[in-house]
């Protein structure tokens, strides 16, 4: 009897950051959690940076991380971004899919690091392999679109019966984006016990696209400015000025 994805073997990535703005913001903490199968006990990787700009106090409400511990233990970014990229690739390379609770965030934000800090990008690292992205928030509201209510992990997790402990640490984070990916494609088996991970990555970037077009939508409605970017699970380089 063949295991279906969902209990299968998964990969999360997470990261804790300076703030929410991708192309200037930086990563301070990241964490790749590998389980082999549902219930299997994980194997959990943990990077803390040294971003080299001072973290906003903003940020440290969240996620703990202060100036002075992160100048204390973090290391520097070149090499840990270096090692980020690697993991992702080996994770693809040993087809894992790779659980990322909001991808065009944390995937965009550990590209822009690359170029800065490698001179490189993450398609180059994933070049050999085929990325294969689940994203619970975009899975969830696709399945279960009319349920209202927010969809932060936090929510999902309630949702799901899955227990988030630490929240806002990298490492928790992703345990519980991999066990809320879990439960979405047990309670949703039926529709997704057919699809393999590869069809799924390919149906979330429509999913996506069209789920950020319904948001624009709403805040064109509401007289918002804010724009939504529709590509996912990573954002296109923004294109500089003249």
């Amino acid at each position: 009897m063949t295991t279906n994805w969902y209990e299968g073997p998964l990969a999360a990535f997470d990261t804790e950051t300076t703030g929410v703005d991708v192309e200037q913001d930086r990563i301070v903490s990241a964490a790749l959690v590998v389980q082999d199968a549902a219930g299997a006990r994980p194997r959990v990787t943990r990077w803390l940076v040294n971003p080299g700009i001072p973290v906003p106090e903003g940020a440290t409400a969240v996620h703990g991380l202060t100036d002075d511990h992160l100048q204390r233990n973090g290391r520097w970014p070149s090499p840990v971004m270096e090692e980020l990229g690697r993991a992702l690739a080996e994770q693809n390379a040993a087809g894992r899919p790779l659980v990322v609770m909001n991808a065009p965030f944390d995937l965009t934000i550990l590209d822009r690091e690359l170029r800065r800090h490698r001179a490189s990008t993450l398609s180059r690292y994933l070049e050999r392999t085929s990325l294969c992205v689940l994203d619970p928030r975009v899975l969830d509201k696709h399945l279960d679109r009319y349920r209202k209510g927010r969809r932060t992990l936090t929510d999902l997790c309630a949702h799901y019966e899955v227990e988030l402990e630490g929240a806002h640490d990298a490492a928790a984070d992703a345990t519980a984006a991999l066990e809320v990916v879990r439960a979405v494609g047990r309670r949703f088996a039926s529709r997704l016990e057919r699809l393999s991970p590869a069809e799924l990555h390919t149906l979330q970037a429509v999913w996506h696209a069209a789920q950020a077009r319904g948001l624009q939508a709403w805040f064109t409605r509401q007289g918002t400015p804010e724009l939504v970017d529709p590509a996912w699970p990573l954002r296109p380089e923004l294109r500089k000025a003249a």
